[in-house]
This record gives C-alpha cells, sequence and structure tokens, in this order.
C-alpha cells in the first residue's frame, strides 16, 4: 500500500500502475468532505513524490463512483468570508490541478454516478472510461450555485462550448451514451470490464500509443473559438437559458458567465474567474434555501424510511371512486408495480378512471420514458369492478369518493366488512377529520387519511393523516405505500385541512381581503407569481375549483372560527352562486377558452369584474409590498402554529409539505425559512404592522418568545 487513508488509498497493481480508490469508510457512498479532499492533498503528493509510478487509475470501493461535495458542510462554509470562502476554494482546486498535473498519464473508470465533485474529478484525469449503466452531470444550479471544483473551465475544453453551457445550466443527469457522444468519456464499456478497460488505456498511454499530454493541454489553454463565435456562442445561450430558469433562479445565467469571462484565459486564471463567481453565488438568498431545501429533503427520507422496518409489504391495493382521482391513483400504483383493483358503483364513472390512466400512460409511450409493452403490462395491473369481489386479498383501499363526511363513513364501513382483518384502510381526503371517519369503523387502528394532491401524476406530495387511534403499522404500511408509488409522504397529526389546506386557506384569506379593499385579482395574480408562486391565487382557485374552495373554506371556519371564518359574503360566494367554478365549467375568476394544443386558456371577463364589485367594502391603495404580506403572513403564521400544534412534527417537513403539496416558491425555501431569511423579530414586527387586519395576522406567544431570545427555524 503506498498510501492508506480513511476515504482514499493508493496500491500498486502492475507494471508501475497504481489505483487511487475512493472509499469513505463508515458512508454508503463517496463525496468529497474535508477528510476526502485532505486525503486527496495526501495521496497526489504521495503519487508525485514516488518515481516508480508510471501511470494512475481512480476508481471507486462504492456502488457509485462520486456523488460530489458533502452538501452537510456547505452550510457552515457558505457562512465564511467571502475571502475565507475564495482561498478554501481556490486551495481544494489546486488538489485537482496537481492531479491534473501528474508527470504520467490518468484514467478515471467511473463505474456508477459520477455528479458535481465526482465528474470534476474525472474531468481532471486525462482519460475517462465509463459503466454503461453509470450516469455523469453537474448539478450544482440545482442548489443554487455552480461547479466550483473546476466544471465550468474543463468540461467546455473537453466537450466544447455548447455541449457544456447545456450540461451546466441544466444540472441535469446524463448517460453513458450520451457521454461519450458529446466526448465527456473516451469509452462505455459493460460494468464488468471496467477495471480491464481502464488498465488498458493507461498501458496504451505508458506506451506512448495515446499520448496523454496532448489529451491534456487543451484543458489548459484558452477556449478555442474566436472573438465572434464566443459573443454568438454565450450571448445566445444566455438570452435562452435566462427565459428558461427565470429571474430568481440566477446559477444557470452565472455559469454561463464564468464560462464566458474564463474563456480568454489559462486554466490557472480560469479556475480564479470560476472561484470568484461561486463565491458570490454562495452568499445569495437563493442558494441558501436551495441547499436547505436539499438537506430538508434528505431528512424527509430518511424518516419516510425508518417506517420501513415495521411496514407490510402491499403486493395488491385497490382505490374506491374511479373517475379523475381514482383513475389517477391507480395510474401512480400501477406504473410504479403494485396491482390495483379500482372500485366504483357506476359504469361510466369506471370508464372515466380507466381512460384517465390509459392517457397517462400513453403519453409516458409518447416522451419515450415506457414502452408500449410496459404500458400494456401497467393497464392489466388495474382491474376494474363494481363489485367487493376481489377484495379479501387486498392490502390496502384507498378511498376517493365524494368529500362528504356521511357517505365516506357509509362507504368505509361497507368495505371494512369485507377486507381481511389486517388491511389497512385510507382515505383521501383534503380536509374531513380523520377521527370523524374513524367512528364508523370497527377496526379504528388501521385507518389513517392518505391525502392525494391534484394532478396525482404531478404532485410529490402525499399526506399521511394519523387518527387518534391509527396504529404505527398502518401508519407504516401507508407511507411505504405512498413511497412504493413515487411519492414523497409526509406523516402529520389529524386537525381540519391538515398541514397543507390547514395553511393554504389563510393565503386564500388574504386573498380575500385585498378583493374587499378593490385590489383588481390580476393585478394580485402578477404579483404573486412575480414572488415565485406557480399561478396566482385567482387562478389557483379557478384551477382547484371554486366549489372546492368554498367547502374547504367552510370547514376550516367551522375548525378555526377565531381566525378562519369570515363576515359577510366574499369573492368566493360570488363566484359559487354565480356558478363559476373555474375551469371545470370555463368560468371563475377568469374565462376560459381552449388553445390550439386543446388546454385551458384563461381571458379575463368583464362579468367577473362585476360580480367582484359587490363584495368591495372600501378602496385601499395598496403597494406591491402590501399585497406580498396580505398574502403571505397569514400563510406563514398558519405553519408556525401547525408545527406549535404538533400537526407536523419539524419546520424541514412542514416547509416540504407546502414545496411538494402547493408549490410554495423553492429558491424561497419554505414558510419557516423565509420566516428565517427575513429574521422572526423582523416578521414579527411586520405582522404587527398589519394587526388590524384580524387574528390571522397575530403572531403566536411563542413566536414573539423565539423574537424576543434571536431564535430560528434553522440552525
Amino acid at each position: 500500500m503506498i498510501y492508506q487513508g480513511k476515504a482514499i488509498t493508493v496500491k500498486a497493481l502492475e507494471s508501475g500502475i497504481v489505483e487511487l480508490n475512493f472509499d469513505l469508510k463508515g458512508e454508503s457512498v463517496n463525496k468529497f468532505n474535508r477528510l476526502t479532499l485532505n486525503e486527496l492533498r495526501q495521496a497526489v503528493d504521495t503519487i508525485k513524490a514516488d518515481a516508480s509510478v508510471k501511470g494512475v487509475i481512480v476508481t471507486s470501493g462504492k456502488g457509485v463512483f462520486i456523488v460530489g461535495a458533502d452538501i452537510t458542510e456547505f452550510v457552515d462554509n457558505f457562512k465564511l468570508s467571502d475571502e475565507e470562502l475564495l482561498a478554501g476554494n481556490l486551495e481544494a482546486n489546486k488538489i485537482f490541478s496537481d492531479f491534473e498535473d501528474l508527470n504520467v498519464p490518468t484514467v478515471a473508470a467511473i463505474n456508477g454516478i459520477a455528479l458535481g465533485g465526482g465528474l470534476e474529478m474525472c474531468l481532471a484525469a486525462d482519460f475517462r472510461v465509463m459503466s454503461a449503466t453509470a450516469k455523469v452531470g453537474l448539478p450544482e444550479v440545482k442548489l443554487g450555485i455552480y461547479p466550483g471544483f473546476g466544471g465550468t473551465v474543463r468540461l467546455p475544453r473537453v466537450i466544447g462550448c455548447d455541449n457544456a453551457v447545456e450540461w451546466i445550466a441544466s444540472g441535469k443527469e446524463n448517460r453513458a451514451e450520451d457521454a461519450l457522444k458529446v466526448g465527456a468519456v473516451d469509452a462505455v464499456v459493460a460494468p464488468e470490464k471496467l477495471q480491464d478497460a481502464a488498465l488498458d488505456l493507461v498501458k496504451r498511454a505508458i506506451a506512448g500509443e495515446l499520448d496523454h499530454k496532448a489529451r491534456r493541454q487543451p484543458k489548459l489553454e484558452k477556449l478555442k473559438l474566436n472573438a465572434i463565435e464566443q459573443m454568438m456562442a454565450f450571448e445566445t445561450a444566455k438570452g435562452f437559458v435566462a427565459g428558461q430558469a427565470g429571474p430568481n433562479y440566477p446559477a444557470p445565467v452565472e455559469a454561463i458567465k464564468s464560462i464566458q469571462k474564463a474563456a480568454n484565459f489559462g486554466r490557472d486564471k480560469a479556475l480564479e474567474i470560476e472561484a470568484q463567481g461561486f463565491v458570490k453565488l454562495a452568499k445569495t438568498s437563493v442558494a441558501q434555501s436551495l441547499i436547505g431545501l436539499f438537506l430538508n429533503d434528505q431528512d424527509l427520507k430518511k424518516k419516510a424510511k425508518q417506517y420501513d422496518e415495521i411496514a407490510k409489504d402491499v403486493k395488491l391495493a385497490a382505490v374506491l371512486g374511479a373517475g379523475i382521482m381514482g383513475g389517477g391513483i391507480a395510474y401512480q400504483s400501477a406504473s410504479k408495480g403494485t396491482p390495483i383493483l379500482m372500485k366504483d358503483i357506476r359504469e361510466d364513472g369506471i370508464q372515466m378512471g380507466l381512460n384517465e390512466a390509459s392517457k397517462l400512460l400513453g403519453k409516458r409511450v409518447e416522451k419515450g420514458r415506457m414502452t408500449p409493452a410496459k404500458m400494456a403490462e401497467a393497464l392489466n395491473a388495474i382491474r376494474p369492478t363494481m363489485s367487493y369481489g376481489d377484495f379479501g386479498n387486498v392490502d390496502i383501499v384507498v378511498e376517493a369518493v365524494v368529500e362528504n363526511p356521511k357517505v365516506k363513513q357509509i362507504v368505509l364501513a361497507e368495505v371494512e366488512g369485507v377486507v381481511k382483518e389486517d388491511a389497512i384502510l385510507a382515505s383521501n381526503t383534503s380536509t374531513i377529520s380523520i377521527n370523524l371517519l374513524a367512528k364508523a369503523l370497527k377496526r379504528p387502528q388501521n385507518f389513517v387519511g392518505m391525502h392525494f394532491f391534484n394532478p396525482v401524476h404531478m404532485m410529490p406530495l402525499v399526506e399521511v393523516i394519523r387518527g387518534e387511534k391509527s396504529s404505527d403499522v398502518a401508519v407504516a404500511t401507508t407511507v411505504a405505500y405512498a413511497k412504493k408509488m413515487g411519492k414523497n409522504p409526509i406523516v402529520v397529526n389529524d386537525c381540519p385541512g391538515f398541514l397543507v389546506n390547514r395553511v393554504l386557506f389563510p393565503y386564500f384569506g388574504g386573498f380575500s381581503k385585498l378583493l374587499g379593499f378593490g385590489v383588481d385579482f390580476v393585478r394580485i395574480d402578477k404579483i404573486m407569481e412575480k414572488f415565485g408562486w406557480p399561478m396566482g391565487p385567482a387562478y389557483l382557485s379557478d384551477v382547484v375549483g371554486i366549489d372546492t374552495g368554498h367547502h374547504g373554506r367552510d370547514v376550516m371556519a367551522e375548525g378555526f372560527p377565531d381566525r378562519m371564518a369570515v363576515e359577510g359574503k366574499t369573492a368566493v360566494d360570488v363566484m359559487y352562486d354565480a356558478n363559476r367554478l373555474g375551469q371545470k365549467n370555463g368560468k371563475g375568476f377568469y374565462a376560459y377558452e381552449t388553445d390550439k394544443r386543446g388546454k385551458p386558456k384563461k381571458v379575463t371577463d368583464p362579468q367577473a369584474y362585476e360580480l367582484l364589485k359587490s363584495i368591495v367594502t372600501e378602496q385601499r391603495e395598496l403597494t406591491d409590498e402590501d399585497v406580498i404580506n396580505y398574502m403571505m403572513i397569514p400563510l406563514c403564521l398558519e405553519t408556525v402554529r401547525c408545527l406549535e400544534d404538533g400537526i407536523v412534527e419539524t419546520a424541514a417537513e412542514a416547509d416540504m409539505g407546502l414545496i411538494y403539496g402547493i408549490g410554495f416558491p423553492p429558491f424561497r425555501g419554505g414558510a419557516l425559512r423565509y420566516i428565517d431569511s427575513i429574521g422572526v423579530a423582523e416578521f414579527v414586527a411586520l405582522a404587527d404592522k398589519y394587526a388590524d387586519l384580524g387574528a390571522l395576522y397575530h403572531p403566536t406567544a411563542k413566536l414573539r418568545e423565539m423574537a424576543k431570545n434571536g431564535q430560528k427555524f434553522f440552525g
């Protein structure tokens, strides 16, 4: 053994060839943490000092190559001063450059995922050979930053400027054949032949058959583009990428700017330019929010995994109530490998559910994400029925009938009588109390809520609602089934609206107040979309359905009368009474026309404005900032209450629920991280400015205590 550490070893193989192997002890994957970087420094120095070394192959002892930098360390690193962060980044880059400058040929053997710093390590090698099953990419823009270990410098010089911009600005993972096509790797082989292929490459370089110094040279020089080519490549790319990323996500465009600035310099100066831009992005609130989001997501996955130990395996599922929602649930289950019975009392309901599943599967085939054979297999895994004949073998039943407590209780009691004793019953209710529904059951310990969001195939969240009598096994099995369906489950406790709808309705409450003060709903939509929401509150109301919102608001008002009950008619009442139900019947706040692709397109409708005149109590001149505060303060305060009431266990789960469930702007990190970004004391003072608007705007005593003590929700 030439060098032995806890993350890296270097050992002699044959004929002067050494293997630099990444195998981080105590971890399931390799990543660049402080330990790994320190050991890479020592390993490179050891190889450099050993005159007997004639070539190096870089390998991994894990099932992946290297997944990138250790993101958990980012939070601390990014708190450093600009100067310290820049110095640390350049010091790390010096290690990669010294590896690249070794006086012997180097080959990276990419056995599995090589992302971020993992790919940047490979780019520092002279040659790259890749397993056919591996993937490579630079996903840093998804964290609000860009590659910081030389990715913006080396990749354009290896695969060309256009390809590099696409890889870096999209942050996507690339399959082996695509990496080979653009020249990111030199060979793709079967996984079992990877080591031999890497050895063969390095031996050919040692023998002079391959010129490793010529291969290395372009990475040390400026980009081979003249001034006009540079202008055309970079200016066009910046315009296109800015349009795709939007104004709230600066990293993709900043990455292109960095490549552009460094284009006329050799490696070392180019790396300095990259480092300066990296530090600038690292200090943005967007990066902090997106990194926090990533860490929250990891926490969520770990938490969901803990349920696996007691969860029962779901081999056969059932959904009660077909239609669009039932069809969506059936599609999601069957397409992810769990057969499902789809029951309805009406033939046309079953047909609607099958049509929905068939349509969604067909779209996957059209986009090349599924073969026709796999589509047929998934469709065959959905068994429509109008009877309970086959329900004796079902492991979990998802009830998705009309949102009416009496109807749900009747259906749940009925199905409980035909399933096996340990079968789990789950209600896909959006607002109705699980404890209330459980009163109709003989085995309430087997009953939970399983709230899917519409459209089922697109929305990543599932709320698993624990009732007072729900058993741990029932909760765990439902969580495991949601994960198996490709969803992100969050376990919440029972209350009206659970987590997401309980938080969403105060947001709509703020919207209602704005309309009562004569603010144009189109203006409100534009302001909130600019703030980062995928759609404004008027448009969202139409998409969800005015009738759905009307019913939900009444449930919430009954559950939380002190702050959610309203006096007099609201905009939703006026729309509901006029039978303007939103997209579903073509008229709501907006009117809807069908565009060329057959999709509903919103247009303003004078009738909507006429109807809204009746609910204006006074005209207030409000700034854009006021509009944001009217909407966001109640949403954030209700999220705080959900955390304090124990409806959700952690701040991370609360924030992720809003991001996955209602499209809270990811670059803002969630409601509680948004409060942190303002400052808890500053947020409390802001809320107090709007105290005259009612109880929705009044901070809790505990939040005031946090403000007084200088506390935060994160860190």
